[in-house]
């Protein structure tokens, strides 16, 4: 890759060059794998995140079952351990109630400082930050 192709790369959190959340499910806006944003996400699917039972359990009590299959969308549904591009809005939405999951900094997109602060995410990135 040229120094000119990395420069023009979506950004992640630290202001590296935005790496992918997963390569298993089609995560993210742009269903690429990378948490990217865009003036047509205007849900900011930016936090990559580890999914935990709370928070799956969360996001069902809010309206968002995550982890149903869903074969007529080809979604395979979410286990604890997935990695997935939530929206910041919901993940800053679990952290108020102590069910955010663990964020992959280096996969989430800078979109996503929009929404929550680089403190909060890196007190919630597996290992407790970096």
């Amino acid at each position: 890759m040229t120094e000119q192709s990395t420069l023009q790369r979506p950004r992640n959190v630290l202001g590296e060059p935005l790496a992918p959340c997963c390569h298993g499910n089609s995560t993210g806006f742009y269903r690429d794998g990378f948490c990217r944003v865009g003036p047509e996400d205007i849900g900011v699917h930016a936090v990559c995140a580890e999914v935990t039972e709370d928070f799956l359990a969360f996001s069902r009590a809010r309206g968002n079952d995550l982890a149903t299959p869903r074969p007529n969308f080809g979604f395979p549904g979410l286990a604890p351990g997935d990695r997935w591009c939530l929206c910041a809005g919901r993940w800053k939405e679990a952290l108020a109630v102590g069910m955010a999951p663990p964020v992959v900094l280096e996969s989430t997109h800078l979109g996503a400082l929009d929404v929550v602060t680089i403190e909060e995410l890196r007190l919630h990135t597996r290992g407790g930050g970096q």
